[in-house]
C-alpha cells in the first residue's frame, strides 16, 4: 500500500503543481481554481496515510472529487462528472486508493484521450447486503485508447481485494454502451460507526 501511494502521489502532485504554475501566467483564475482544488485534495489524503485505521467510502470520494476538479480545470471543460453516493453509505469501510485509481484509470484511458472528452459517474449502492461501488464512463473504452496501460492498476485492486476479503469480493470490468467502460467493486457492507466521522 504504501509502495502504491508513493507511485502515484508524487507523479500526480508534480504534475499539478506545474500546471498551476503554467496557469498563473496565462489564466490566473483557473490556477486559482485548480489550487484551492490540490489544497482540498491534499487535506482529504494526507490523514488516511497517517491515520492508517479503516478507510471509509466517503473519505475515498472526497478524495476522488477533489482530484476531479484538479482534472476538470486541466481538460478544458472536456471532463463532466456525476458524484452519486447517497450520505448514508459515506461511513461504510471501503479500501483506500481502490477508488481513486478507477477514477484515474478511466481519466487517463478512457475520457483524457478522446478529443471531446466526456462523463465520468461514480456510485453506490447496497446489492444484495453488499456494497458496490461503481465506475462509468463514456470514454474511448477498454484497452482502445493508446494510452493503454500495462493493467497494473486493476491487479493491484484485484490482489488487494482478494487479500481483503477472499472470495467476498469481486471487481467486474464491462463495456459502457454505446462508449466507454464501466468498474464495479463490490465488497461486503460494513459500517464505521466512530466519534466525531465527518463521512
Amino acid at each position: 500500500m504504501q509502495a502504491l501511494q508513493a507511485q502515484i502521489e508524487p507523479h500526480f502532485l508534480f504534475n499539478t503543481l506545474a500546471s498551476v504554475d503554467q496557469l498563473i501566467l496565462t489564466d490566473p483564475p483557473r490556477a486559482s481554481k485548480m489550487q484551492q482544488s490540490l489544497i482540498r485534495y491534499l487535506r482529504a489524503a494526507l490523514p488516511q496515510m497517517r491515520e492508517g485505521g479503516r478507510p471509509t467510502l466517503g473519505q475515498q470520494v472526497d478524495l476522488s472529487r477533489s482530484f476531479l476538479e484538479i482534472m476538470a480545470v486541466r481538460m478544458e471543460g472536456r471532463l463532466r462528472t456525476v458524484l452519486s453516493v447517497p450520505d448514508g453509505l459515506k461511513s461504510a469501510v471501503f479500501p483506500s486508493m481502490m477508488l481513486q485509481t478507477l477514477v484515474e484509470n478511466a481519466i487517463k484511458h478512457g475520457l483524457e484521450p478522446k478529443a471531446e472528452g466526456g462523463t465520468l459517474r461514480v456510485s453506490a449502492e447496497i446489492v444484495h447486503g453488499r456494497l458496490a461501488v461503481t465506475v462509468a464512463d463514456t470514454g474511448l473504452g477498454f484497452g482502445r485508447a493508446d494510452t493503454a496501460g500495462t493493467g497494473i492498476g486493476l491487479t493491484n485492486i484485484r490482489e488487494r481485494l482478494k487479500l481483503l476479503y477472499g472470495d467476498k469480493a469481486s471487481m467486474v470490468v464491462a463495456d459502457n454502451l454505446p462508449s466507454g467502460t464501466i468498474v464495479t467493486l463490490t465488497v461486503p457492507y460494513q459500517a464505521l460507526q466512530r466519534e466525531g466521522d465527518r463521512s
